[in-house]
């Protein structure tokens, strides 16, 4: 799959990509008084996207058209819908519709709908020419959700407070990686609230993490394969568990879970040719579940 520019005039429209993002790393540092944790996670955006269409509206306000191989809320539940009416109320109003075609699962820890958010607030200002810069777009995006802001810039960044804070790392790290899709929708809310802290063991993960980011050795980070949220949600979800182990056992991995899960990641060595790991792939037909290679995206 190869990286792809974000937009595309279609006749009238304006085609915006929103990419999935995987978790290199996911840290919790603990719980805070308003109830949600203190993360620090290296997420990088990988070529793997979901479609927003914009175009002129034949409808009166925001009208918004889902598709695609997966499920997606319709109407104000859809973070897009949300997104384009708090950018209009923002700016000015206008008849727009919006076409989302859902190619990435939602509940597998992509953050497809904080993505397809980010995608609409950057491509209605793109259509309408609002001219909003990066930061007045992430005070928006703060009101949608913890992982928008990193969608609205990139391709790489390191995300702290409740995923808000965004700290872009410009070393560019090169990557491929296979990305397991189980059917298998998981709950952040159910993971995280399952979740038992250790101090301890956030102590002694962060000072190797913390002290590869600052030499900028993403690649070492991503060797750690560290998922502070794994063992909760393969508590709530055993199949996820069970399929990991399985998947292990035929010889590829070792697997890393991307944020709360459900999908499952291994990045794949540069001396390992891809025909090779898609060869090792067919012995693995029963796993139950859908298997793609991304790699890093450009933007």
């Amino acid at each position: 799959m190869n990286s792809k520019e974000q937009f595309e005039t279609v006749k009238e429209g304006l085609l915006v990509l929103a990419p999935a993002k995987i978790n290199l790393s996911l840290l919790i540092a603990g719980k805070r008084p308003d109830g949600f944790h203190d993360i620090e996670t290296v997420m990088a955006k990988v070529d793997f996207y979901d479609e927003i269409l914009i175009e002129p509206g034949n409808k009166k306000g925001i009208e918004l058209v889902c598709k695609g191989p997966h499920w997606a809320p319709e109407g104000k539940d859809n973070l897009v819908y949300q997104a384009c009416e708090m950018l209009l109320n923002s700016r000015q109003s206008a008849d727009i519709k919006i076409t989302l075609t859902k190619n990435i699962p939602a509940g597998s820890g992509l953050g497809s709908a904080s993505s397809d958010a980010a995608a609409t607030l950057i491509g209605i200002d793109k259509y309408l020419e609002f001219g909003l810069g990066n930061r007045q777009l992430a005070k928006l995006a703060e009101r949608l959700g913890s992982d928008v802001a990193f969608f609205l810039d990139g391709p790489l960044a390191l995300c702290t407070g409740k995923g808000e804070k965004i700290t872009k790392i410009t070393k560019n790290f090169v990557f491929s990686a296979l990305l397991i899709l189980p059917d298998v929708s998981v709950s952040t809310k159910k993971v995280y609230a399952n979740y038992q802290h250790s101090s301890d063991v956030y102590k002694k993960l962060s000072v190797g993490i913390n002290s590869y980011i600052e030499k900028n050795r993403i690649d070492l980070v991503s060797e750690m394969r560290t998922n502070m949220l794994e063992i909760s949600c393969f508590s709530l979800y055993r199949e996820l568990a069970e399929l990991k182990a399985r998947i292990e056992s035929s010889g590829i991995g070792p697997l890393c879970l991307s944020g709360s899960g459900s999908a499952l990641f291994f990045i794949i060595d540069s001396t390992e040719p891809e025909k090779a790991l898609k060869n090792q792939l067919k012995n693995t037909k029963n796993i139950g579940c859908t298997t793609i290679i991304v790699s890093n995206n450009r933007w």
